[in-house]
């Protein structure tokens, strides 16, 4: 089963090892004609109890079990099942392990049924039979390997091994109504038949040591040691989840078009499908599913040493929300690309990884036209590099994503994307993201843009089709100042601790390229000024076309003396989007600080961000702006906003000339000087906004201590903020017990609808950004 051959296409030095797949039929041809089916006399015999307690009894081509223990051991001389005979297990909803110590294989080609639980452990070997059926109300389980009495009567983990060639064959029907279905071998697992388990999982397993560990939400079936063995499905199987597993062995999904591998998950369990052999081989030859029981798109999850998608053997597709596959290198093939094609062609968003296991490069190679429609996105993460052949095209009509991605693992290791092909998006809405090693290279190849296209609201997107260098280390990010005009990307999550940053941009060169954090953090980093008047921060400052979107900065903390400081940018004249900063800010300067969590004085546009930054600070400070004189929409902060004299704190803002929208603060506002809730002072626009925050300040105001702008539909929480008064300009029935902070009709005009911008989760005691449980 080990044997492979090499399909090398001309010209392709990177063309994967395929197994020979006609090897398994044959072998599964030769095992039915060598398996006699059992006489229809034949009922399980020399049947005792070794642990636990019941009674065996038969009659009439039936022997019945019952079972006076939760769980009971029993050993059998021979156990197999005659066509048309019955065998009963009465054990509640209980188990019982059955041993065969005889030297017969067991075949069942009758009924198995029990209310509980039946384990069949047999060293010669289980077939259920054409005419078998096996239908429990909790977990079936079929061995050729052992297990000791002790584990199993407790109860917990069990781990499973022997050295028998035998193998575990159905070719008739195996149901769990309640359990799931396990068979496990160290030879071969091979289901041409149908299993069910629509609320548990079904997991064939080809190992020397297999470790089964109860689990309602994941995988229950490890491979501890592998044996070079097979497991072969060219049958249905349906099931909550469904894990086929092989370790160093070999895994054929190739069941045909009417005989699927099917996920429908349940409350508890995702939809979710595990094909691995990380050491062996997988081939996938017939269809996939998961589905989640709300209808939502379940996952399928694919590792392999070979990964060989076999358009040939069965017109392979995935349908499911992902489909992760995991190899140590790929070239994707006309096979490979029709699979591919097929399955994001159903909305199965595709997510291929090389790892650069067992001496590859890790290198991901596109040979072959890949085209699809819709909206389903595709990844291509590669170890080392990225490489789309001259001849080949990638190309999707719809909204679909694709992402090329080199150095996968975030090591440095100079990974490259050279497209000498043609990437088509002239007929798409979606987003292409080149992102490649800082010290690799990025050759753009064809690029066909989409004229028409508009960036999604808040996404701070500046063009289709961008190109990144990645951020890997800290290094790397302090590197940035090299090129503050540059497009950048963290590949990770970075750790700061340790090192004082020098902020990125100054009042004299600012950043003005593009900072994508792709969902990653930097975590505790330090700052401090570098001169006097600087601006201080992650980016001291950034210019009028910088972006800086879907980072996090966390645990950090800045010390300043003048100047405008947050912790993610100093002075903001770009764009801030989906972004957020924790930690703590310090200032002495009770005259030239402006400090705010997120950022220190904004003059350009801030969306969907948030700051939970406590503060200890002098002059004017805000939760999550010091100083506002752009537009904050659907943002946020938590922190508190604090100094023992001679501060000016607003919950979320410091002093605001400019727009604020459809946000709010939660945190405490404490100084010795006036304050207020929300924003300090007031010379702009608020509208659509609210704050619940405790307020502790001289002459303070729920919403804003000092107003000559507009105020409108805002609001604040009397009781959580100890005060009656708003403010100048805000209608005293604008304050709110937590109560009427916690109903969505008290927010006259405000969307609570499926596309509007606020929410009120179950158990909430204020509204919250709809967005924020997207996250």
């Amino acid at each position: 089963m080990n044997d492979t051959i090499s399909i090398v296409r001309p010209g392709n030095r990177y063309a994967p090892r395929r197994p020979r797949l006609l090897l398994a039929p044959i072998a599964l041809g030769i095992l039915s004609l060598c398996i006699a089916p059992a006489h229809a006399g034949a009922l399980p015999g020399g049947g005792s109890f070794v642990a636990g307690a019941g009674s065996i009894a038969s009659a009439n081509g039936s022997l019945t079990i019952n079972q006076t223990t939760n769980r009971g051991v029993i050993d059998w001389n021979s156990f197999s099942i005659g066509s048309g005979n019955h065998v009963v297990f009465n054990n509640g909803s209980g188990a019982t392990l059955n041993r065969v110590t005889g030297t017969s294989a067991s075949n069942l080609y009758g009924t198995l049924s029990a209310t509980g639980s039946v384990y069949l452990i047999n060293p010669q070997g289980v077939v259920v039979g054409s005419t078998g059926v096996v239908s429990t109300g909790g977990r079936f389980l079929a061995s050729t390997l052992d297990t000791s009495n002790d584990a199993f009567m407790q109860g917990g983990p069990q781990t499973f091994a022997g050295n028998s060639n035998a193998r575990i064959v159905n070719f008739g029907k195996i149901g769990s109504s309640g359990g799931d279905v396990v068979l496990i071998s160290r030879n071969e697992v091979a289901n041409t038949g149908s299993i069910s388990a629509p609320k548990g999982a079904v997991e064939l397993a080809a190992g020397q040591h297999i470790l089964l560990q109860d689990s309602a939400t994941g995988q229950q079936v490890f491979v501890q040691a592998g044996s070079g063995g097979t497991v072969f499905d060219t049958g249905a199987i349906a099931a909550a989840q469904v894990n086929l597993q092989a370790a160093d062995g070999n895994v054929f999904a190739l069941a045909g078009a009417h005989s699927p591998i099917r996920a429908t998950g349940t409350s508890t369990r995702n939809g979710h499908v595990w094909l691995v052999a990380d050491r062996g081989n997988v081939v996938i030859g017939g269809p996939v599913a998961a589905q989640n029981a709300d209808g939502a798109g379940g996952v399928v999850d694919t590792t392999a040493r070979t990964l060989s998608l076999c358009d040939s053997c069965g017109t392979p597709t995935v349908t499911a929300g992902a489909w992760n596959l995991t190899t140590p290198s790929f070239t994707v093939d006309t096979q490979a690309a029709s699979v591919l094609a097929r399955s994001l062609n159903t909305g199965t968003a595709v997510n291929l990884t090389t790892t650069g296991a067992s001496g590859n490069a890790g290198d991901l190679e596109v040979g072959a036209d890949l085209r699809w429609q819709g909206s389903a996105g595709l990844t291509l993460n590669a170890q080392h590099n990225v490489v789309i052949d001259a001849d080949a095209t990638i190309k999707n009509q719809g909204n679909g994503a694709l992402t090329l991605r080199a150095d996968a693992s975030g090591v440095d290791n100079g990974g490259s994307v050279l497209n000498h092909g043609t990437v088509d998006w002239s007929g798409s809405m979606g987003v292409v993201s080149a992102l490649y090693d800082m010290n690799g290279a990025y050759a753009p190849g064809a690029l066909l843009a989409n004229p028409g296209w508009v960036a999604t609201p808040y996404s701070g997107l500046l063009s289709q089709i961008t190109a990144y260098k990645l951020v890997d280390s800290l290094g790397d990010l302090q590197n940035v100042s090299l090129d503050l005009s540059g497009a950048y990307a963290l590949g990770k999550d970075i750790d700061a601790a340790g090192a004082t940053f020098a902020p990125l941009g100054n009042t004299s060169a600012a950043f003005t390229g593009q900072f994508d954090g792709m969902g990653h953090t930097i975590d505790r980093l330090a700052l401090e000024q570098q001169a006097f008047w600087q601006p201080t921060g992650l980016f001291g400052v950034v210019g009028k076309t910088g972006v800086v979107r879907n980072v996090g900065v966390t645990n950090s903390n800045a010390s300043y003396d003048d100047a405008a400081t947050g912790i993610l940018v100093g002075d903001n004249q770009g764009v801030v989007t989906h972004s957020y900063t924790t930690g703590f800010l310090y200032a002495t300067n009770e005259d030239q600080t402006t400090t705010g969590g997120l950022v220190g004085q904004n003059d350009g546009t801030i969306t969907r961000s948030w700051s939970g930054v406590s503060s200890d600070t002098q002059g004017l400070a805000g939760g999550l702006v010091g100083r506002n004189n752009g537009s904050i929409v659907q943002s946020y902060a938590t922190g508190d906003v604090t100094g023992p004299v001679h501060v000016a704190p607003g919950g979320l803002v410091g002093d605001n000339t400019g727009f604020i929208s459809q946000s709010y603060a939660t945190g405490k506002a404490q100084g010795s000087r006036g304050g207020a809730g929300l924003v300090y002072s007031n010379e702009g626009t608020i509208d659509e906004s609210f704050d619940t925050g405790e307020v502790n300040t001289f002459s303070a105001a729920g919403v804003a201590y000092v107003n000559t702008g507009t105020i409108t539909s805002v609001y604040w929480n009397k009781d959580t903020t100890g005060q009656t008064n708003g403010g100048d300009g805000v209608p005293d029935a604008n304050g709110l017990t937590t109560a009427q902070m916690s109903n969505p009709a008290s927010f006259a005009a405000w969307n609570f609808g499926p596309a509007g911008a606020w929410a009120m989760p179950a158990g909430a005691t204020h509204p919250v950004l709809s967005w924020q449980l997207a996250q």
